[in-house]
């Protein structure tokens, strides 16, 4: 008995950044995001508890540099992609953390009503 994907619902301009990832970088990060869908661990992933509870973070590789996708897959309706960008540092910017916690806190006050 096969497991139905739950949905994917990007957040603000995240499936439009997705969409400017190399295409290699581009297909990893949505072979990661399918195998969540389903249920399953992407291949390269962390969680992100500075940005909320139940983030996680996919890392994608490429020739072109380090590529992020932050999502939540806890909610049994869907699984929500919060935000998406290219890497340039080590640390994660400051800008990208905070555009995640702005965009969770407003995930988490829609479920709400």
């Amino acid at each position: 008995m096969s497991k139905l994907p739950k949905p994917l619902h990007f957040c603000g301009d995240s499936q439009d950044i997705l969409a400017t990832f190399p295409e290699d970088a581009r297909r990893g990060a949505g072979f990661s995001l399918y195998m969540v869908q389903i249920g399953r661990e992407p291949g390269d992933w962390k969680p992100m508890p500075t940005v909320g509870v139940g983030v996680r973070e996919i890392r994608v590789r490429d020739e072109a540099g380090a590529f992020r996708v932050l999502y939540v897959a806890k909610f049994l309706e869907a699984v929500y992609v919060l935000h998406c960008f290219q890497k340039k540092t080590q640390k994660t910017a400051a800008r990208d953390i905070e555009l995640g916690q702005k965009r969770l806190k407003t995930l988490l006050e829609e479920r709400d009503q």
